[in-house]
């Protein structure tokens, strides 16, 4: 959603580079880019004003005049400054001390309420909850008919007393669904009301009498994120009538320049607390606004992939795959198959992709992936046998043609397959064994930088007593002890530079392998 705001900041920060000081010039210059990208991401001029004159007021301060890397600390007070108009803290969800928690959701037509009841219940029943659904639109066609489904998605159930299609009083299913609630032992019951094609005073009206008569915990505003600066006069128009406690913003994945989010909280003061970001019953998730400044900003979402991984991924199928990638050649195309299903359950991988730092420039390489690429891959290998997965090397070329043919792919894709995984095998079974990973250059065990006598490295000159003699050069002088702690690291069999054999400090390891502090949780 955020990709032209990204690329328009991306491009005003290498403006910044290689700048010793920065002038008023160089601020106002700065200052005036980033303007006109929020203003062409949609936001509202009141906050892109507030923002502006934020940034303009840090960047003059001490903070950045006396910075060694003024372009670096820039990027710092806009990723704080996004943080702070996001909403600042992630806001959670109150539960009701005592009965049913009950959730309230309003909005207009079309902003995708009723979809997101659903992914709302299936979220909560992730986090041990027992929801219930209200069918409460009784006026806009087949609404209760499309929350049953949706329900019967989730695996939650619907309370729907009344068909709908213009018949029924809402005001009193939604009182009844609380003892119907209390009667079966629900803790949470999410309330999906009727919406208008636009604000109105029928709608503000049976909206305020359902808050009224079942006292909602939380009463939560859907809108529609590809809306822009409408989205904002909306919410505020319900503030005004009916008045909520939060924001959900559904649509994310859309083409729309995302204004809506960087607006909404500045103009109501209510925060954004949640955000659907696909057709998926699962995506959907807490709203962070720290990580969604990271994206914005091309910095990645690593805590966020971290935890989707943690979700996905069988921890005792990933023991047994470890093991065996401890063991040359135990690693086998059955096992690689099934780590491909679990990167799968992951989601779309454009969306894992993006999620990593520095992507951004890779966006359109990303857009065009092909995710049915793991399915090419999934009937290839399973058109092998047991015996073919179990040990590659046998595939000869008369293998090869049969497999092709099985899989309905030509003979090189099949050769495509066995060769990247020979490859990534031999790169994996490198790493678990603390080796550094195979042609990177500046990693343990290969060529440039820890490179030790492998791959023709050169070893720093000694002196006279036998001792190593430093470069009177900085840059060469920091490379040798960079290629001496790498070396010292190899011979201790771990690459994170402890040859003392002492636990590994893996946020250390990550800044020295040039990887964001979070990633330390992939290298444990």
């Amino acid at each position: 959603m955020f990709a032209t705001l990204s690329d328009r900041l991306a491009d005003t920060f290498k403006n910044l580079r290689g700048k010793g000081r920065l002038s008023e010039a160089d601020i106002d210059a700065t200052a005036r880019e980033i303007r006109i990208a929020l203003l062409e991401a949609d936001v509202a001029l009141p906050v892109v004003k507030e923002f502006v004159g934020a940034v303009k007021e840090r960047a003059r301060s001490e903070e950045v005049s006396g910075a060694l890397n003024p372009a670096q600390q820039i990027i710092k007070i806009v990723h704080e400054e996004l943080v702070t108009i996001l909403g600042g803290e992630t806001r959670r969800l109150r539960y009701a001390k005592s009965g049913p928690t009950v959730i309230m959701l309003a909005g207009l037509q079309g902003a995708g309420k009723t979809t997101l009841a659903a992914k709302l219940a299936l979220w909560l029943k992730e986090q041990d909850k027992t929801p219930m659904l209200v069918a409460a639109d009784l006026q806009r066609p087949n609404a209760v008919q499309q929350l049953q489904v949706n329900g019967e998605r989730a695996g939650v159930p619907v309370f729907a007393p009344s068909p709908g299609n213009g018949t029924g009083d809402p005001v009193e299913v939604a009182r009844a669904s609380i003892e119907e609630a209390r009667r079966k032992l629900h803790d949470v019951v999410i309330i999906d009301t009727a919406g208008r094609l636009g604000v109105d005073q029928t709608l503000m009206q049976q909206a305020a009498d359902i808050r009224d008569a079942v006292q909602p915990d939380e009463v939560l505003f859907v809108v529609d994120a590809m809306i822009g600066q409408d989205a904002v006069t909306t919410a505020q128009a319900f503030l005004d009538g009916v008045g909520f406690d939060g924001v959900v913003l559904t649509k994310l994945d859309g083409d729309a320049r995302g204004g809506a989010a960087l607006s909404i909280r500045s103009i109501t003061g209510k925060p954004v607390m949640f955000a659907s970001s696909g057709e998926k019953m699962t995506d959907f998730d807490t709203f962070h606004p720290d990580r969604m400044a990271s994206r914005i900003l091309d910095m990645g979402d690593m805590l966020t992939l971290i935890e989707q991984a943690e979700k996905a991924f069988d921890s005792e199928q990933s023991m047994k795959a470890a093991e065996k990638l401890a063991t040359k050649g135990g690693f086998t195309l059955e096992d690689f198959l099934q780590q491909m299903m679990q990167i799968r359950k992951l989601g779309s991988m454009t969306k894992i992709m993006g999620m990593l730092p520095g992507m951004g420039q890779f966006r359109d390489q990303l857009e065009n992936f092909d995710e049915r690429e793991i399915d090419r891959i999934q009937a290839i290998i399973q058109s092998m046998t047991p015996a073919e997965r179990e040990n590659p090397k046998i595939i000869d070329g008369s293998r090869r043609a049969r497999i092709a043919k099985g899989s309905g792919r030509q003979v090189s894709d099949v050769n495509q397959l066995v060769d990247r995984f020979f490859e990534a095998r031999k790169m994996m079974e490198s790493m678990a064994r603390g080796g550094g990973v195979p042609g990177m250059p500046g990693m343990p065990g290969m060529p440039g930088l820890g490179g030790g006598k492998r791959g023709g490295a050169k070893q720093p000159a000694k002196g006279k007593k036998g001792k190593k003699r430093v470069s009177g050069n900085p840059a060469k002088a920091a490379q040798q002890k960079a290629a001496e702690r790498a070396t010292a690291a190899e011979k201790a069999g771990n690459p994170f530079g402890n040859p003392d054999g002492a636990e590994v400090d893996y946020e250390k390891a990550a800044e020295q392998l040039n990887l964001p502090k979070d990633f330390s949780q992939f290298l444990k």
